[in-house]
């Protein structure tokens, strides 16, 4: 059964934050309605999504005013409520696939024979390319992004809460989600709440769309009409209006030097015979279908993962006269020689505050002060890392990679939740990096970033490298 939504001045504070994530929120959701939920990086989106999965704990944070989910606060509403988070690690518990979709409808009390003819339907309403029994840590994080989906949507919710359901796959696969997505809908009549950064890809599936901002909500209504009287205020906030273009920045250098080269590279089952040259002033995007092993070659060529075959070598500018591979370098010559930003930034944090990680890595507090402000995370300075938006997540790994100034740079996703302004503040200091003479190569499925900023894009496929 369709659920209606009805929140009144809601709002919620993190633990230990004087400022307010979300405030004043008035907002009603009739059952069946489609919203888009739009607003800056850091407006209080994933957190208005949280509250309404009822995850929120008020032990630990403040809340304020009222929500409710036909009549009931979140955390009392006992009918299903399919929530996508923003971080698919988080909500696989099983072992194998088709067990980690059976999960909750065992929870639910599904009966035993319906089960796995449910399961298998979401697999397969998701594009998922494996079986049943395939282990959940052997997917790409795309493919947690797959079977996470298909978990939520073999409950058949009443409400379906999807918080960037799209951000970590290829842009055949995110189609392929969306479509998926529709048809659940037309079947079940579900009400829907999507977060997602990308207007465009998502308008023919919603039909009202509302903008937030950290002090309420700030436009509501059909998408043509909000994205027509607000266009110019929307884009200035950094909400992806479609039809407003990004410039391209071209590179200038006129020599680029070698500063990592890997030969035949192997990693089983995932990487098979890549090669590929670094160089000193490029931005070299590396893109591909999901599972494709970019991510495994991308640890790689930061030293994270040994290869079983192949060579991997610093040039002099990198590296000086150390010619041992650079998973074999100590980890201080490592980070002051490549730095890495992982797919999952979580996987980066070590302290319990936002200033904290970056001085982990320099002693300068003046570098560490800059980057903070270039990346519009100096308010968060002293939050915890972990309580963080996925987008300002992202850009304090970005920081922490920066900030030992580093000859490379290995970026695994880089733009993921970002809106439009720190979108475009994250590619002109990328590109003042190139201007620098710094190497950039860029694991992506994001073309916009790739038709502004890549001086060459690679295609990575089955385990295989190739110019695109």
């Amino acid at each position: 059964m369709a659920a209606q939504i009805r929140l009144a001045g809601w709002g919620w504070r993190h633990p230990g934050r004087k400022a307010w994530a979300v405030r004043g929120i008035d907002l009603t959701v009739q059952p069946g309605e489609r919203v888009l939920l739009l607003g800056a990086s850091g407006a209080g989106k994933s957190t208005l999504l949280r509250g309404l999965a009822g995850v929120l704990d008020p032990e630990v944070g403040d809340e304020e005013g009222t929500m409710h989910i036909d009549g009931a606060h979140p955390r009392e509403h006992r009918e299903p409520v399919g929530y996508l988070q923003q971080d698919p690690e988080s909500q696989l518990v099983m072992a194998r696939c088709g067990d980690d979709v059976a999960f909750g409808l065992e929870n639910l009390a599904v009966a035993a024979d319906r089960i796995w003819p449910r399961v298998d339907a979401a697999l397969e309403t998701v594009g998922f390319g494996y079986d049943r029994d395939w282990p959940t840590a052997a997917l790409s994080g795309g493919e947690q992004q797959r079977l996470a989906l298909a978990g939520v949507l073999a409950q058949r919710p009443g409400l379906l809460l999807l918080d960037e359901p799209t951000a970590n796959i290829d842009p055949d696969g995110a189609t392929a989600v969306r479509k998926a997505v529709d048809a659940v809908l037309a079947q079940t009549g579900a009400t829907l709440v999507l977060v997602e950064h990308r207007v465009a890809e998502t308008l023919d599936l919603v039909d009202r769309l509302v903008v937030i901002s950290p002090d309420g909500v700030v436009a509501d209504g059909s998408p043509e009409r909000v994205l027509a009287e607000r266009c110019d205020e929307l884009t200035a906030a950094g909400v992806w209006v479609p039809g407003v273009p990004v410039g391209r920045r071209r590179s200038t250098a006129i020599e680029r030097n070698p500063l990592l080269t890997a030969e035949s590279v192997r990693v089983p089952s995932i990487v098979d015979d890549a090669s590929v040259q670094l160089a000193a002033a490029e931005v070299a995007a590396i893109t591909g279908p999901n599972g494709a092993g970019k991510t495994t070659l991308a640890r790689v060529l930061g030293g994270l993962v040994r290869p079983e075959s192949g060579r991997v070598e610093g040039t002099s500018a990198l590296s000086g006269a150390d010619r041992r591979p650079p998973w074999r370098w100590k980890a201080t010559d490592l980070a002051g020689r490549i730095g890495a930003v992982f797919q999952d930034p979580e996987h980066q944090f070590l302290t319990g505050r936002v200033r904290d990680e970056l001085l982990l890595r320099t002693k300068e507090n003046a570098r560490a002060d800059e980057l903070l402000e270039r990346l519009r995370l100096d308010r968060l300075a002293a939050a915890n890392p972990f309580t963080l938006s996925g987008g300002e997540q992202r850009r304090l790994s970005v920081a922490t990679a920066l900030v030992a100034a580093p000859a490379l740079l290995i970026l695994d996703e880089p733009t993921f939740g970002q809106d439009r302004r720190t979108w475009t503040e994250l590619v002109e200091m990328l590109d003042s990096l190139r201007k620098d003479g710094v190497g950039i190569a860029v694991i992506t499925h994001d073309t916009a970033f790739t038709d502004a900023l890549a001086d060459r894009v690679l295609w990575m496929s089955a385990g295989r490298l190739s110019p695109a």
